[in-house]
Formats: C-alpha cells, structure tokens, sequence
C-alpha cells in the first residue's frame, strides 16, 4: 500500500495539546507517523498513512477536542 503525506490546519498549540492527541493518533491504524509543528501560526499536524483516511483523522482529533482541517496541496 502506497504511503500518503496529508497535513491539516489544527488549534492544537503546545505540548501539553500534542500530548493529548498522542494516545488517539497512536492507536490509529495504517499511521506510519506523524508530528505538530507548534511554532507554524496554522499549527500544521503532518501525517504519514498508508490505510488511514483524511476523515479518519480529522474525527480523531476532533473526539479529542481540537479542530483539524485538511489543507489540499
């Protein structure tokens, strides 16, 4: 299976916010890794999947509180 690049715009804005998502992101299937540039005004999560969908990941977060949107490239 091919592995896909996405990134999304969140609110998740310091290390204690990363922390959170981390058990949730962690657990998902078909992620490779991923990563929140917290110092990027947009807060930009980037994300390796293989199986993972884009909506996968935008609910994940958003079970978790935050708010992610996908940025098309």
């Amino acid at each position: 299976m091919e592995t896909k690049e996405l990134k999304f715009k969140t609110n998740i804005n310091c290390s204690g916010c990363v922390n959170k998502v981390k058990p949730f992101l962690d657990k998902l299937q078909g992620l490779e890794s991923w990563k929140v540039d917290t110092d990027n005004p947009d807060k930009i999560l980037s994300v390796k999947a293989n199986q993972t969908t884009d909506e996968e990941i935008i609910d994940t977060i958003e079970e978790v509180g935050f708010e992610a949107e996908l940025i098309q490239e």
